[in-house]
C-alpha cells in the first residue's frame, strides 16, 4: 500500500512535456543519460575480446574456457542485484540521484578490476560493475522516457539503447590494439582496457551533471512546486533555442492525483501481478529471450573464433567490429516504425524473424559451411533484427507499467529475465565452447527458440502504446480513480 499521503493536486505536467518539440535540451538528456550504453558495450566486449587472452598464464590471472563464462555469469548476476536494489531507491529517493551514484559505482568497479591478480579478486569485481550498470538500467531507462515527448518515445529509447553497440565496437577496436603483445605486455594491455573504459565513465558523469530530475517524479512525491519551476526552465529553455511559442495545454488535459512520499515493495509487486499480469508475462518473455541470445553470444564469441575456427587472438575481436555496426543500424533504422507502424507488429517481427534466421545460421555452422568471416556475415545479419527486439524489451517495460513502479517494474523484469537468459545463458556456452561444434550449435538452437517464443507472446498480448503520453498507458497509482487503471490487463 502507499505510505504518507499528502494533499491532491491537478497538474498539465505530463502534457506540458510531450507536447515539447525537439531541441538543444533534448540532446542534452540523450546524450548525458544515453551514452552509459556505450560503457555497457564497451564492459562485455572487452570480456569477451580479451576471454581468450586471460586464459593464458602470462595474462597473471589464467582462467579457463569455463571462468571465463563464470565470469560473464557473476557480471550479470552482478547487473541483476544491482537493479533490484538500485531500481527500488530509483522510485523512492529520484532517477536524477540515484543515476550519478550507479555511475559512481560503476567507475570504482572496473578500475579495481584493472588491478586484478586472482581469480577471486576478478568475479568480484565483475560482480560490482554489473551492480553499477544494472541500476543504471532502471535510472535512466526511467528518467528517459519521462523526459522524452510521446510521439518521439519509441525511437529515441530504440537509438540509445542501442548506442550499446558503439561501445561494443569500441570495445573490439581497442582490444585488438590493447593485446597486441608487440606493443602491450600480455598482463598489462587487458588491464589497460578497463581503465578506458572507467575514464570514458568519468566523462559522462561530468555532463550527465547538467540533466534535471524528472518532473513526474517530483510532483507524485509532493514536490509540486519544485516541478512546475522545472518545467518552466525546460520550456523557456526549448522556446529559446527552437525560436517557437509553445501553445497552451488545455484543461481536459489535467491530471489529478493524491501525493505520496514512498510506494512500497508489496505494492510494487501487487500491482505487478495482480493488476497487471499479462503485461508481466510480456515483459519476462521478452527480456530471456534477449538476455539468453545476447549474453551466451558474445561473451564467448571471442572463444567460438579462436578456439573452434582457429582464428589467432589478435584477429578474433575484428569480427565483433561489423557484428556491433549491425546491432547498432538495426534500432537506429528500424527505431522509426516502432511509432509509425506500432509496437506490436514490430517487436514481434524483429523477435521471430531474428530467431528463424539464427535456426538458419545454427544450420550451416553445423554442417561446416561456414568459416570465420561467413559466421560474422551471418551474426550481422541475425542481430540487424535482434538488436531491435532487444531495445524494445526495455522501451517495453518502460512505459507499460504505473510511473510509481516504473524503475521497480524495468528492475524486477530485467534481472528475472536476465537472471534466468544472462547468467545460464553464458554459463553453458563456456562449456558448449571446450565440447566442440555440435555443443554451440545447441545453443544456437536454444537461443532461436527463445527469440520465438518471446516473439509469439508479444502478438498475442502486446500493447499498443505508440504516441501515447504514458499516463494514457497506464494510469499512475497515485491517480484519482473511477475507474479500473488504464488499459489494465
Amino acid at each position: 500500500m502507499a505510505t504518507t499521503d499528502q494533499k491532491a493536486i491537478s497538474t498539465r505536467i505530463p502534457a506540458r512535456m510531450d507536447r515539447l518539440p525537439w531541441s538543444r535540451w533534448h540532446w542534452m538528456v540523450v546524450i548525458g543519460l544515453g551514452t552509459v550504453w556505450i560503457l555497457d558495450g564497451l564492459e562485455v566486449t572487452i570480456v569477451g575480446s580479451i576471454g581468450s587472452r586471460i586464459t593464458e598464464r602470462s595474462s597473471g590471472l589464467g582462467l579457463t574456457a569455463a571462468e571465463v563464462g563464470l565470469a560473464a555469469a557473476i557480471y550479470v548476476a552482478g547487473a541483476c542485484c544491482g537493479s533490484l536494489v538500485f531500481g527500488y531507491l530509483t522510485d523512492r529517493f529520484g532517477r536524477r540521484n540515484l543515476f550519478m551514484i550507479t555511475l559512481g559505482l560503476y567507475l570504482l568497479a572496473t578500475v579495481a578490476t584493472a588491478f586484478s591478480f586472482t581469480p577471486l579478486f576478478f568475479f568480484v569485481c565483475r560482480f560490482f560493475t554489473g551492480a553499477g550498470i544494472g541500476g543504471e538500467y532502471s535510472a535512466i531507462n526511467s528518467a528517459i522516457d519521462e523526459l522524452i515527448p510521446a510521439r518521439r518515445r519509441g525511437v529515441v529509447d530504440l537509438a540509445i539503447n542501442g548506442s550499446y553497440w558503439l561501445g561494443t565496437a569500441c570495445g573490439a577496436v581497442l582490444t585488438v590494439f590493447l593485446l597486441n603483445k608487440d606493443i602491450f605486455a600480455a598482463d598489462i594491455g587487458w588491464r589497460l582496457a578497463f581503465g578506458l573504459g572507467a575514464l570514458f565513465g568519468l566523462i559522462i558523469l561530468v555532463v550527465r551533471r547538467n540533466v534535471p530530475e524528472s518532473p513526474r517524479w517530483l510532483f507524485i512525491h509532493g514536490r509540486d512546486e519544485e516541478a512546475e519551476k522545472l518545467v518552466g526552465d525546460i520550456e523557456q529553455q526549448v522556446e529559446e533555442s527552437t525560436g517557437e511559442q509553445l501553445e497552451a495545454v488545455p484543461k481536459d488535459k489535467q491530471l489529478e492525483i493524491h501525493q505520496r512520499k514512498t510506494t512500497s515493495f508489496f505494492e510494487i509487486i501487487r500491482v505487478g501481478f495482480t493488476v497487471y499480469p499479462k503485461r508481466s508475462v510480456l515483459g519476462l518473455s521478452l527480456f530471456i529471450g534477449q538476455a539468453f541470445l545476447y549474453n551466451a553470444v558474445f561473451f564467448t564469441y571471442a572463444l567460438v573464433l579462436t578456439k573452434l575456427l582457429n582464428v589467432p587472438d589478435s584477429v578474433a575481436p575484428w569480427s565483433l567490429v561489423p557484428i556491433a555496426v549491425g546491432n547498432f543500424l538495426g534500432p537506429v533504422l528500424l527505431g522509426p516504425l516502432f511509432d509509425s507502424v506500432g509496437r506490436r507488429i514490430m517487436i514481434s517481427g524483429s523477435y521471430i524473424l531474428s530467431g528463424l534466421l539464427l535456426v538458419g545460421t545454427a544450420l550451416l555452422f553445423g554442417g561446416g559451411v561456414l568459416d570465420a568471416t561467413w559466421l560474422t556475415v551471418c551474426w550481422v545479419i541475425v542481430f540487424f533484427f535482434a538488436s531491435a527486439g532487444a531495445s524494445s524489451a526495455y522501451l517495453t517495460v518502460s512505459e507499460i507499467f504505473p510511473m510509481e513502479t516504473r524503475a521497480m517494474a524495468i528492475a524486477f523484469f530485467y534481472a528475472v529475465g536476465t537472471g534466468l537468459g544472462g547468467i545460464i545463458g553464458p554459463l553453458l556456452f563456456g562449456r558448449f565452447v571446450d565440447q566442440g561444434v555440435d555443443a554451440v550449435v545447441v545453443g544456437y538452437y536454444i537461443g532461436a527458440g527463445l527469440m520465438i517464443a518471446a516473439g509469439l507472446v508479444e502478438v498475442f498480448l502486446g500493447i499498443d502504446s505508440e504516441r501515447k503520453s504514458l499516463e494514457d498507458i497506464a494510469d499512475p497509482l497515485s491517480k484519482k480513480k473511477e475507474n479500473a487503471p488504464a488499459g489494465a490487463k
